[in-house]
């Protein structure tokens, strides 16, 4: 009884020590470790991509967000054409009575699900069709696919060059600037592919917007 006793207290001894040795590696250390890692080597990555204009934090290099001026009488949001606009945001959404993210919310990632020949995306996609088109001055047909689709993610912070070029024209025109002046932006904030081979040529919406509003600024 007495050695059974005692093997119990043992084991229970020894159970108890294991538990505060790993959780001090597990749960203290490696974090730390990790932590350090991130920090030291990584930190633009580990602190989220953050992007800043001025000394403030004003987004992420890594997701999207819209450039409006406030809503329509629907609740509808207004695009500020000041501003280079984002692709359309329509992955899921968690607090969308109709189950659809329009508007880069955060809470939940992810594409829309519907297919080429679904009747509610054809008409979404020539409804945008033809507002950029009009929008932006030019026939349907230049209205590039990333102008009128959402990327699988719902959350992309990049267009591609033909869409920002496609709009530089009506933002150069609503910040009374140089057209030219525009179009350089967007040309020195055009990425070419990873590798030199890897995914599409591209430009980070948020980076572009900020250096035009420094732009704007600059010339009073």
């Amino acid at each position: 009884m007495n050695n059974s006793v005692s093997n119990t207290a043992r084991l229970i001894g020894a159970g108890l020590r294991a538990l505060l040795v790993l959780t001090v590696i597990c749960g203290v250390i490696y974090p730390l470790v990790v932590t350090g890692v991130a920090q030291a080597a990584f930190h633009d990555k580990a602190n989220g991509s953050e992007v800043t204009s001025h000394g403030k934090v004003v987004g992420s290099s890594l997701i999207g967000q819209r450039y409006d001026k406030g809503t329509d009488k629907a609740g509808n949001p207004v695009p500020d054409l000041k501003f280079f606009q984002p692709r359309p945001s329509a992955g899921l959404g968690s607090n969308k009575t109709n189950g659809v993210n329009t508007q880069y919310d955060l809470q939940v990632s992810g594409a829309s699900n519907l297919g080429a020949s679904n009747t509610d995306l054809v008409k979404a996609v020539k409804e945008r069709k033809k507002w950029v088109a009009t929008t932006y001055g030019v026939p349907e047909s230049k209205v590039p696919a990333d102008a009128v689709t959402s990327s699988g993610s719902g959350l992309d912070p990049d267009i591609s060059p033909e869409y920002a070029r496609l709009q530089a024209a009506r933002v150069a025109r609503e910040n009374h600037l140089p057209a030219g002046k525009v179009e350089q932006l967007v040309k020195d904030h055009t990425d070419g592919r990873t590798l030199g081979f890897l995914g599409e040529p591209r430009v980070n919406v948020l980076e572009l917007n900020i250096a035009l509003k420094d732009l704007a600024q600059s010339r009073g």
